[in-house]
């Protein structure tokens, strides 16, 4: 009997726009923008410092956000700016997978953080040689779940026509999001959490080496329209994040998580490391306490959410790429998780297949040289 397909993740990689700011910076970004507009903003400002973030990157220069702008000026910076950093990601991760833009049969696409209609994945075509009779899939309104679900949506691509090869791609820019007018808690909370980056994977079930993405699936809960999501208006796209994200995950992302492995035969002592979307320190700690996961699981997602900070679907790979670089190309068998707008959980199980250490750019492809 032939051995059954399994969609294999062959190469990642992830980029970040070029303003590097510290949490100092942000810190006196949101003085200055929410003096005399909440009260007690002194007390306030500690948020900044026990965000667990240091540096973030962004877009467009901060003075940017500091005026006033129409949704209009805000989403022309998004598409702007977000087809040159998913280029770097897709040509990143096509140089590491071996491959050509030509060589792609799919391009699914995941951002929320802007509206672009022709949609990115075509402004791509435009600056990078795929061929004209590749298959799209672009996918809006994910928000920080986008990179599991996605990763989900583009494994059943590879699966359903063996051989062929997916470029996953995401690409959040949060910073654009930001509404000068809105002066209310959330918003301001906002302005010490969320970041930009983008990130790439290829996916094929040729047989390949790499990452098999061997399960996947998702839960979304009832009556939790008003959790996560966007708030539409004149200016832009306004937040809507509930304080209560931590207590949904500490009542009820145990439950979710049994019932995923369950359909895939394993348990949560079979899973060997965790890259779990770091959507904030509360939701970190939330996770790890339902999870009983203590003994440094989640390390990686700490690490990327104080290097980086959030950035909605794409903070997932980053944490995937760090724990393959701390274990040297091998991952062990690892349990992905994200969480967003639904309220929803996505989940996938990635397993070793073959030898990963040539991939992700921590060893020699192969026919090429060693990795610099």
């Amino acid at each position: 009997m032939a051995e059954k397909a399994v969609p294999r993740i062959v190469a990642v990689k992830t980029v970040v726009p070029q303003y590097k700011l510290g949490q100092a910076d942000f810190k006196a970004f949101g003085n200055r923008i929410f003096r005399g507009s909440l009260p007690r903003l002194d007390d306030l400002l500690q948020v900044y410092d026990s965000a667990g973030i240091e540096t973030r990157y962004i877009s467009v220069p901060l003075s940017f956000l500091e005026k006033e702008r129409t949704f209009e000026e805000k989403n022309e910076a998004y598409v702007r700016t977000a087809v040159p950093l998913l280029q770097e990601a897709a040509a990143g991760c096509l140089e590491q997978a071996g491959l050509d833009a030509a060589d792609i049969d799919t391009i699914i696409l995941v951002s929320t953080t802007g509206i672009a209609v022709p949609t990115l994945d075509v402004r791509l075509m435009e600056v990078l040689p795929f061929r004209r009779d590749v298959r799209r899939l672009p996918l809006f309104g994910f928000g920080c779940a986008g990179g599991v679900l996605g990763l989900g949506r583009a494994a059943m691509c590879a699966l359903a026509e063996p051989g062929s090869r997916v470029l996953f791609l995401v690409g959040e820019l949060c910073s654009l999001t930001f509404c000068h007018g809105d002066r209310s808690l959330k918003n301001f909370i906002a302005t010490a959490l969320f970041g930009d980056g983008a990130a790439a994977a290829v996916l094929t079930a040729d047989g390949a080496a790499g990452l098999g993405v061997s399960k996947w699936g998702e839960y979304t809960w009832p009556d939790t329209l008003d959790v996560m999501g966007w708030d539409l208006r004149d200016e832009g796209l306004g937040l809507l994040m509930s304080r209560g994200i931590p207590g949904i995950v500490k009542r009820h992302m145990r439950a979710s998580t049994d019932g995923f492995l369950e359909t895939t035969g394993l348990t949560l002592e079979k899973i060997d490391t965790f890259a779990c979307h770091p959507g904030g320190t509360k939701v970190i700690n939330a996770i790890e306490e339902v999870l009983g996961l203590h003994n440094g699981h989640l390390t990686e997602a700490r690490a990327i959410l104080r290097e980086y900070g959030n950035m909605s679907a794409a903070t997932v790979f980053f944490v995937l790429e760090r724990i393959l670089e701390n274990r040297n190309g091998e991952s062990g068998r690892c349990l992905m998780s994200s969480l967003g707008p639904g309220f929803s959980a996505g989940y996938a199980i990635l397993e070793p297949t073959g030898s990963t250490v040539a991939r992700f750019g921590l060893g020699a492809p192969p026919g090429g040289p060693p990795a610099q």
